[in-house]
């Protein structure tokens, strides 16, 4: 694993009108590290993923991207970074159909995967290419909402509760696509309420609670942390 930071965020705050949500997080990812983000609802697991990208109110700290300093960069700057952001709300556009979907964000850098190299990690968006996206399931959706940063070239990629409320069959497909972004040597930052998704996908783990980071551990100390977890996570 490269030692070379992708992401570091020192004394982050951040507010949405007069609440006061993020405490002055600190974390770090690798270039080519997949890093879960755990936490209950509330402790400000979403909203770090938001400020990340300049989708919160005001923000004080520092966020720097491949060196670059993001903290005062509006969310399309952010994106050129080679930033994409898959929110828990996905985002789909119901009139559009999957394939227009698809298509739909710019291409932010060079080496965006093609739409062949998508369909082909990705086959069940191959046969619904043109289904609009209210016929999509919600496995298919959220499948195509991975799929769409992806063509945009963008390295890090930020995911948002991926895994939540989908059949077991999807979400061990996403899985298996997290593994094979890792292989290619994507960087993953993974927001999850799924302990057992994400536990055996992330190289380090940050537990959160009332926007800050408590606790932060390796996937060789996940044994030893499970204690810790039961109490922070009631896993």
């Amino acid at each position: 694993m490269s030692a070379q930071e992708t992401l570091n965020i020192s004394g982050l705050h951040a507010w949405y009108g007069e609440s006061h949500v993020l405490h002055g997080v600190d974390m770090r990812v690798n270039e080519g590290e997949v890093v879960a983000l755990l936490g209950r609802n509330g402790a400000g697991r979403t909203t770090t993923m938001r400020a990340i990208v300049g989708l919160t109110g005001a923000r004080k700290g520092s966020i720097r991207i491949r060196g670059e300093e993001a903290i005062k960069l509006p969310p399309h700057r952010v994106a050129k970074l080679g930033v994409g952001y898959c929110p828990e709300e996905r985002g789909i556009f119901a009139s559009l159909s999957a394939e227009e979907n698809l298509m739909l964000p710019p291409e932010i850098a060079q080496g965006g995967m093609s739409v062949a190299e998508i369909y082909d990690m990705f086959p069940n968006l191959k046969e619904r290419a043109a289904s609009p996206g209210t016929r999509l399931s919600g496995g298919e959706q959220q499948m195509l909402a991975v799929a769409r940063i992806l063509r945009t070239g963008a390295r890090l990629l930020l995911l948002d509760e991926i895994s939540e409320g989908l059949a077991p069959v999807i979400v061990q497909k996403l899985a298996e696509t997290i593994r094979t972004l890792k292989a290619k040597g994507y960087t993953i930052v993974l927001v999850e309420q799924n302990f057992r998704f994400a536990a055996p996908l992330a190289d380090r783990f940050y537990v959160m609670e009332h926007g800050r980071i408590v606790r932060e551990f390796a996937q060789h100390e996940l044994r030893e942390n499970m204690g810790m977890l039961q109490e922070y996570l009631g896993v």
